[in-house]
């Protein structure tokens, strides 16, 4: 049986930590880390955890209660916990490739990633804007679309990390196409939804208030979404984001598309932080991850709540039942 591996990321912050709380859980296929195991023990050590450690060599049995599944990654440097060491980006970087050629090459199921720190990539000298872009490049495909999730809502994106005064720009009709491509496509191939009904947050204030207020609705965005609607798919027009996330309009819909990160996204961690996703659409694998960051301050102290990885796992396993 196929695993599913799971990043360990920053080693500094609690990504360590709470892969440990993995060893509480007792699933029908294996969960494997991919991490550095002296690093495991130390913050196992440290949290006061009775956990035993195994080497995955390619067993096909879960781990036992208080087990863990680790593949071991050298660390080039002693970790300090909340101390961030530029040294440690190859070691970072080198799970999210291991994990990323294992889901393409068929020797596992998924991801589910734990935090990792971009800026001390960057400061390692390496280009890096986040998860996501990386498995799109290495995967090479054309667009992925950032998704999270709670169990009552999803928020999709059609831009990511990108300096807002960058957005408008990047929200072209090609990308629009492409996002909505992925994101209708997944919502009936992943989550089995056979006629998704989405709603599509506009770009400006009051979604432009016809002109007065911007135009890329009028422009962009509305034309490619009418033709869509004429295609017979359930999808709005631009809808102000301000009134938009309501109850009255939530309670029918399947996934809202916002068009730039801190638009849907703070709204959806303000209802379920620490139990929501990250879930990247259009890549030929599944990948989930945690909804929150690596949380220096708190890695070893025991504090960390691990809530999110256990959904995004849980969500990955359940995405991948068919495989």
């Amino acid at each position: 049986m196929k695993p599913l591996y799971i990043t360990s990321g920053e080693p500094a912050g609690i990504g360590p930590d709470i892969c440990l709380s993995l060893a509480q859980r007792q699933d029908v296929r294996p969960i494997v880390v991919l991490a550095d195991k002296n690093l495991l023990v130390k913050r196992a050590q440290r949290l006061n955890l009775d956990i035993n450690l195994i080497d995955y060599v390619g067993q096909v049995n879960p781990s036992a209660i208080n087990s863990l599944y680790v593949e071991h990654i050298d660390l080039p440097c002693e970790v300090v916990d909340g101390e961030l060491n530029p040294q440690n980006s190859v070691y970072v970087l080198e799970q999210l490739k291991r994990s990323g050629e294992y889901a393409l090459t068929g020797k596992s199921v998924g991801i589910a990633t734990a935090p990792v720190q971009k800026s001390v990539i960057n400061e390692a000298g390496i280009g890096f804007s986040g998860h996501t872009e990386f498995y799109q490049e290495l995967a090479q495909v054309e667009q992925v679309v950032m998704m999270l999730a709670t169990k009552n809502l999803r928020v999709a994106l059609v831009t990511t990390h990108l300096p807002l005064r960058d957005v408008s720009d990047a929200i072209t009709k090609e990308r629009l196409v492409q996002v909505i491509d992925i994101l209708l496509h997944d919502l009936r191939a992943k989550f089995q939804i056979k006629q998704p009904k989405v709603l599509v947050c506009g770009l400006n204030p009051h979604a432009g208030e016809n002109g007065y207020l911007g135009h890329e609705e009028i422009d962009v965005i509305n034309p490619v979404l009418q033709q869509y609607q004429q295609q017979g798919e359930d999808i709005s027009l631009c809808l102000p984001a301000d009134t938009l996330f309501t109850p009255t309009h939530l309670k029918n819909a399947d996934a809202v598309l916002a068009m730039y990160h801190d638009q849907g996204l703070p709204v959806l961690k303000s209802q379920g932080f620490g139990e929501a996703i990250n879930i990247t659409l259009g890549l030929p694998f599944i990948r989930t991850s945690v909804d929150h960051g690596t949380a220096l301050s708190l890695a070893g102290t025991g504090q960390a709540q691990s809530s999110s990885l256990h959904v995004a796992v849980d969500l990955a396993l359940h995405l991948a039942q068919s495989i």
